[in-house]
């Protein structure tokens, strides 16, 4: 077991060197606590937490590393990690002592999204909750990877942790005493898809799922790969199935050994309910912390501080989805809670003091940015598209951006105006997945318009009135021809087109529709009232409901 806090860079090291991370340069013992993960930008402004580890994606050759640790020396970063191998890196040797920022390679193959995941989970990071010492066999509550260093000592071989679905949760060190297969499960988080194939095949899950001992497991014949024998137990909280713990041997165990290995797995489990029970508390008060913030009242300064929020603006992103037609609930509800899990961990890749939290059937974003500018809000929106496309159209999710609050007090109008712009959106309308309320406000202003309508019970009249009541009873259709003619601001050849009509026809009938509904076309106020009467209540009205006045049902008749 480690002796090192998981907050360490020697426990960075110890969890993940040899297989992910190689230490170049730097003093591991002389680096303090580290207090996050930060993703180097070259093309924007970086907010890095304080004593970061740095993932230098796309930094390559001696000079653009050593601009780098210079840049981050200044603004207190603990180490910087790049993609090796590194050439030319004895020229970084004196950069590393001059600045004290420690430089270490990622492994090639490996995925920086998988890195910053892991090092997330091992340093808790966006941990809102009091700290505790609770132990659990002698290993810190919840730490998987404390515990599979002490599994793997006590079997004297490798080990891995997998949830149901045969992913990487957490694995011990020596893991270059493994395999290939191994080495490449450990890259990818991730067995891989042609040994769970073959796991299944030959009944190797079947058994584990049904027995209480150890599952022995031959090494698989796949083509040239060379594997070794595993040994699996399962994972269980009674009757419940919370995954499997894997070592790979290179000599059998003795019977002293096999006995610890299955009191270990009790263990497992108990970590993995702590870890789990300590995710849900921690979603419960971050959701507490969002929501208080959000209300901007007296304990509004108090929560942003303890999210890290505290004398900078921030912005509110709203996201919702929409449900399919037919869908399951519970389902729903789930979806809503992965999308929000997401785009948690997609906001703090981009600024790490972000804090999400799924409130009702919406999950609320607080999004620090440096000013209130037109750059910022776009920049805004660019994060929320990004992550939109990366989760694909099938899902339906939308995010409403508010504005800037740049105070406390200030963050429930941000929160409204998100909610405005996500209502908008749900429309379709616009044809957007995300949007500011900037950007949709007029939009938005009509569906407010368009509500209060519905709650005065309003209904048509005047000249509206007049054409939907000559449309229904001499089957005509003057109201779609006004509609046209002022959509397209006078222009009869655009117009008639639209409704796929001769321009001298239109013009008798835009002609008609001033005698029948006594408008003066020619009057700019007279026009304006039309269109938003239109607009509000009028017949094929977009978007929210409307009012059933006579008229109205009457044209839906005809």
């Amino acid at each position: 077991m480690s002796t090192h806090p998981a907050r360490s860079l020697n426990r960075v090291l110890e969890d993940f060197g040899h297989t992910l991370l190689d230490l170049l340069y730097g003093d591991p013992d002389a680096a303090g606590e580290i207090g996050g993960v930060g993703i180097h930008d070259p093309y924007d402004e970086q907010h890095y937490p304080a004593h970061a580890i740095v993932l230098g994606v796309g930094v390559h050759g001696a000079k653009e590393i050593g601009r780098l640790l210079r840049d981050l020396a200044e603004v207190g970063a603990t180490a910087l990690v790049v993609r090796g191998p590194v050439k030319d890196a004895d020229e970084l040797e004196p950069v590393v002592r001059e600045t004290g920022v420690a430089l270490l390679a990622l492994t090639r193959g490996a995925s920086w999204a998988q890195l910053a995941a892991m090092l997330r989970t091992q340093l808790t990071e966006g941990d809102v909750g009091e700290g505790g010492g609770q132990t659990l066999g002698g290993v810190p509550s919840g730490d998987l990877f404390a515990l599979a260093n002490a599994i793997a000592t006590l079997l004297d071989a490798p080990v891995t942790i997998e949830d149901r679905r045969s992913r990487i949760l957490a694995f011990s060190g020596r893991q270059d005493e493994a395999d290939a297969p191994r080495v490449e499960s450990i890259l990818a988080r991730q067995v891989p898809e042609r040994y769970v194939r073959h796991h299944e095949e030959h009944g190797v899950f079947k058994e584990l799922y049904r027995s209480e001992g150890l599952v022995h497991v031959p090494p698989p014949t796949l083509g040239d790969e060379v594997a070794l024998p595993r040994v699996a137990v399962a994972v269980r909280a009674g009757d419940e199935f919370l995954g499997s713990v894997w070592a790979a041997l290179r000599k059998p165990l003795t019977p002293e050994r096999e006995k610890a290995f299955l009191e270990a797995a009790k263990l497992v489990a108990l970590h993995m309910l702590r870890f789990r029970a300590g995710t849900d508390a921690e979603n419960r008060l971050r959701a507490d912390l969002v929501t208080t913030a959000l209300e901007g009242g007296a304990g509004a300064v108090e929560a942003l501080g303890r999210l890290g929020l505290v004398d900078e603006p921030t912005l509110v992103m709203a996201m919702g989805l929409a449900p399919a037609p037919d869908e399951d609930h519970a389902h729903l509800t789930a979806e809503r809670q992965r999308l929000a899990s997401a785009l948690a961990v997609h906001l703090t890749a981009v600024q790490p003091r972000s804090a999400v939290a799924l409130l009702g059937d919406v999950a609320y974003a607080l999004f620090p940015v440096p000013d209130d500018t037109s750059h910022t809000r776009e920049r805004a929106l660019q994060v929320a598209s990004n992550f939109l496309a990366r989760t694909g159209e099938r899902t339906g999710a939308v995010i409403g951006i508010g504005s800037v609050a740049d105070e406390p007090a200030a963050l429930p109008r941000s929160r409204a105006n998100a909610d405005r712009a996500l209502r908008v959106l749900f429309t379709g309308q616009t044809g957007k997945r995300a949007a500011s309320i900037a950007d949709v406000y007029i939009d938005a202003l009509l569906i407010e318009m368009r509500d209060q309508a519905v709650a005065n019970r309003d209904e048509l009249s005047g000249p509206l009135a007049r054409l939907v009541a000559y449309d229904v009873k001499h089957n005509a259709h003057l109201v779609e021809t006004l509609r046209a003619w002022l959509d397209a601001f006078g222009d009869v050849i655009t117009a008639s087109a639209s409704v796929f009509v001769h321009p001298n026809t239109f013009r008798y009938r835009i002609r008609r529709a001033a005698e029948v509904g006594e408008i003066d076309l020619q009057d700019p106020s007279a026009r304006f009232a039309a269109m938003l009467q239109l607009r509000l209540l009028g017949p094929q009205a977009g978007g929210a409901a409307r009012p059933e006045g006579p008229g109205i049902a009457a044209d839906r008749r005809g």
